[in-house]
């Protein structure tokens, strides 16, 4: 559903409605807040804090009504994306958002009735964790490389290969899985739903990563792993679209949190700096610093203004939207870098410490330049849709 909302030159975007999602989302994300540290560390964080999060509705606020989603347009995910950075950890909001808004996306739009009642159902209640399948060792962005087989036999598919880099991959109970079902390239690419429990499969060694350290990240295996031609997402040989589609909302969500995260590092930077003194005064009070972090605040609130242009283009037409998404998230990842790399200087030492919040944001915030697309990605899209 679709909600009126006023211009957005008037700086007043989201209704009532969304206010609902924003208090609901900010005090979930308060809660987590105080275990952010402990999470990093131990690599991995509670299952349970799924299971908190469909409670609320947040794991399928886009999603049918009739399997327990909250049926509600792309600005309510906005509003989630927003106030979910208030968690002070990034690992937690990705592996939620792989949930929410990348592995079950595809099984909302075009699986059947049967498969939604078995996966997604229990995925938005978050009694079950998703994982998205795409990437593998030889290709990430590149869709159209994809090895994994998935091959008929009778009833059922046969798979086998490996995939890399994939959110949630040592506890997910089932992957929304890109596999290849015909010849070379992006038309014989499908997709189906993968349930974790089938003979065959093994998961690698959780990927330790420098960043995003409480979300897990894994290299799974499939050898000879049998499933039913039933768990088909769409038609066969073409997933592709899907995945597209689906990047598109992945990449966005990606810019709309980004933001947010960077005005929460601004406002937090500000705040230590009216605290802490450097020869006689606060450091917020040197020219130097006082400049950048207008700066910032100004590029941000630009940053912000591109991608709402960007969910503006999604809710209207998702595949229409692509020069949009990409321009947002090639923007909002670089400025990220500048924004937290003077941040995290205006801290000094502490800044370099878990102590403060902006080191880990800073390490945390280098993963949007890669993932979902690298920014060398994102600058060739653009150069295609540009007829450059």
């Amino acid at each position: 559903m679709s909600t009126p909302r006023v211009a957005m030159q008037d700086n007043e975007i989201f209704t009532a409605e969304h206010k609902q999602i924003r208090e609901t989302v900010r005090k979930f994300a308060n809660s987590l807040a105080p275990h952010s540290e402990e999470w990093d560390e131990a690599g991995i964080f509670p299952r349970e804090v799924f299971k908190q999060a469909g409670d609320l509705g947040l794991l399928g606020i886009g999603h049918d009504e009739e399997y327990g989603g909250l049926g509600l347009d792309w600005w309510y995910t906005a509003a989630y994306a927003e106030e979910l950075v208030h968690t002070n950890n990034a690992g937690v909001n990705m592996a939620l958002m792989v949930q929410s808004d990348m592995a079950t996306p595809i099984i909302n739009a075009v699986g059947s009735d049967e498969v939604k009642r078995e996966f997604l159902e229990p995925a938005i209640a978050g009694d079950k964790i998703a994982a998205l399948g795409v990437s593998e060792p030889g290709g990430g962005s590149d869709v159209a490389a994809i090895r994994t087989t998935a091959k008929r036999d009778g009833d059922d598919y046969v798979i086998n290969g490996q995939k890399l880099w994939i959110t949630n991959g040592t506890r997910a109970d089932f992957i929304t899985l890109a596999v290849r079902t015909g010849d070379d390239g992006f038309g014989g690419i499908s997709l189906l739903v993968f349930p974790t429990d089938v003979p065959g499969f093994t998961i690698g060694n959780s990927i330790k990563k420098i960043g995003n350290k409480s979300s897990d990240t894994a290299e799974i295996f499939f050898d000879n792993c049998r499933v039913p031609r039933r768990y088909l997402l769409g038609d066969e040989n073409a997933g592709f679209y899907h995945i597209m589609t689906n990047f598109q909302g992945e990449r966005l969500i990606a810019a709309v949190g980004g933001v947010a995260g960077m005005e929460r590092s601004i406002r937090g930077t500000l705040k230590y700096a009216s605290e802490r003194k450097a020869f006689g005064r606060p450091i917020g009070k040197f020219q130097v610093w006082r400049h950048k972090m207008v700066e910032h605040l100004t590029s941000v609130e630009a940053a912000r203004r591109l991608t709402y242009w960007a969910v503006d283009q999604f809710v209207k037409n998702p595949m229409g939207s692509t020069r949009a998404i990409t321009m947002s998230k090639l923007f909002v990842g670089e400025l990220m870098q500048k924004v937290l790399y003077d941040c995290m200087q205006l801290h000094g030492g502490f800044g370099y410490t878990t102590e403060y919040p902006i080191g880990r944001a800073w390490v945390d915030g280098r993963l949007i330049t890669i993932g979902g697309g690298t920014t060398e990605v994102m600058k060739e899209i653009l150069v295609k849709v540009e007829g450059l």
